[in-house]
């Protein structure tokens, strides 16, 4: 064991704070450091004390926050050792990764247009009509004022049946679908290509084969009683559902008295025609329709609703926690007056031209390369190419992220089709489509 007395040490005592903060600071630092080693005695409390000038009291305080604190140790007839201390392990050196320069998986808008001056005017005017009550703790089913402009809207905008007792707002699509988790008797069918997200919200899945025209509800078991569907827009092989296969699926869930989830993720962008009305109209009792706010405005807001059957209202308040209660409630005041305005349609109609010129020009680009699938809406398209992994591998190292079809099918779909997912909404992406171009050039 080494002693203070055979070391060349110094205790620098300057800084701020008072004096025992500073010399308890100096004392662990230097065991930190392992200028003082493991083992080393330190003198006794009137030694140091009369070496440094001060009082013996400021060094014993010391002293014992530290033997607290585990850097020292203190026994009866041993005096004051520094602590034996198990050293961290050496940092992982992790397997660097090329940067990602852009990222064109399927996953935000082009968030660069958020509209801020309208959103902020629509702010100014909640905040100035809102009721002191709007200001307390809050209702689960989400202010009556963001349900009603909603409930307008889906039925202008999307042919949703629907008044604002029948909507809960949610914090987020994901918070919707966990309520239903437990309402709903497991499997649950959902479509063989889809977010494994998605999948992974149920406690157990079954796929429902999906062809250009959408999923084939015709196939829908009896033996279950709820499926979850993207019908106007398949995501990702993005086809809407067939007029037939529609009235399928509400068959099927009046027959096996079930449910239809809806995931209306961004039916408000189609190009072709006007875009194509919710499944719920055919039939609001066995129908869920579940729409968010992320794909037209922000994933940041984190507002979703869902419009539910009359029987599903009570149970599914039931099922809301206290934190769902607190979705902001400026967000909701804000975004019923960014309906009720106009503001919400006006900016939906200029993204959609801007997508759809978006779209226009990665058809062209990758024309010589693959064929293009599922453009009549959203904002992905679908490269329909035998040379999936090794784009996705080739895009990878030059720092452009995008998403192979195969990584969307469900684990239990025999199904064996190839492509490239391909996102247009990316802030990016003109940018992007040039290396991506490149890429395909390579690899096709």
């Amino acid at each position: 064991m080494e002693s203070w007395a055979n070391l060349d040490f110094h205790l620098d005592l300057s800084g701020p704070g008072g004096l025992r903060h500073r010399l308890t600071a100096s004392l662990r630092e230097a065991v930190r450091s392992a200028r003082l080693p493991p083992g080393t005695r330190l003198p006794a409390s009137r030694s140091l004390a009369a070496d440094l000038g001060i009082a013996r009291n400021t060094v014993a305080e010391a002293y014992a926050e530290l033997v607290a604190e585990g850097w020292l140790t203190a026994r009866q007839g041993s005096g004051t050792v520094v602590a034996q201390r198990v050293e961290p392990p050496p940092p992982v050196k992790r397997r660097a990764v090329p940067d990602v320069r852009f990222d064109l998986t399927v996953s935000t808008p082009d968030i660069t247009e958020f509209p801020r001056a309208e959103w902020v005017r629509s702010t100014r005017r909640a905040l100035m009509a809102a009721p002191s009550e709007a200001f307390g703790p809050g209702d689960p089913q989400g202010r009556i004022e963001l349900r009603t402009a909603l409930a307008e809207y889906l039925a202008r905008a999307r042919g949703v049946r629907a008044d604002p007792e029948r909507i809960v707002v949610c914090s987020g699509f994901a918070d919707a679908v966990r309520m239903f988790n437990r309402l709903l008797k497991p499997p649950v069918v959902v479509e063989e290509y889809g977010l494994e997200f998605h999948r992974s919200l149920w406690t157990s899945t079954v796929p429902l084969p999906v062809d250009d025209h959408g999923a084939n509800t015709e196939q829908l078991p009896d033996d279950r009683r709820a499926v979850v569907m993207t019908p106007a827009h398949q995501f990702p092989l993005g086809g809407p559902l067939h007029p037939r296969r529609r009235a399928s699926a509400v068959e099927w869930a009046r027959r096996v008295d079930g449910l239809v989830l809806e995931d209306d993720y961004d039916g408000e962008f189609r190009y072709d025609r006007q875009p194509v009305g919710a499944v719920q109209g055919l039939d609001p009792e066995h129908v869920v329709y579940l729409g968010t706010s992320s794909k037209a405005l922000s994933p940041a807001l984190r507002i979703a609703w869902t419009v539910l059957p009359d029987r599903f209202v009570d149970p599914v308040l039931a099922l809301k926690t206290d934190r769902e209660q607190y979705i902001s409630m400026l967000d909701q005041l804000t975004l019923a007056d960014f309906l009720e305005s106009g503001a919400y349609d006006s900016h939906v109609r200029r993204m959609r031209l801007k997508y759809q010129r978006r779209r226009d020009r990665l058809v062209e680009a990758v024309s010589p390369y693959a064929s293009v699938s599922g453009i009549a809406a959203g904002m992905h398209a679908v490269l329909d190419t035998p040379h999936e992994t090794a784009i996705v591998q080739t895009a990878r190292e030059r720092g452009i992220e995008v998403s192979s079809l195969s990584s969307f099918r469900h684990e239990l779909s025999d199904d064996d089709r190839t492509g490239i997912v391909v996102s247009f909404g990316a802030p990016a992406f003109p940018r992007a489509l040039a290396s991506f171009t490149e890429v395909l050039a390579a690899c096709c």
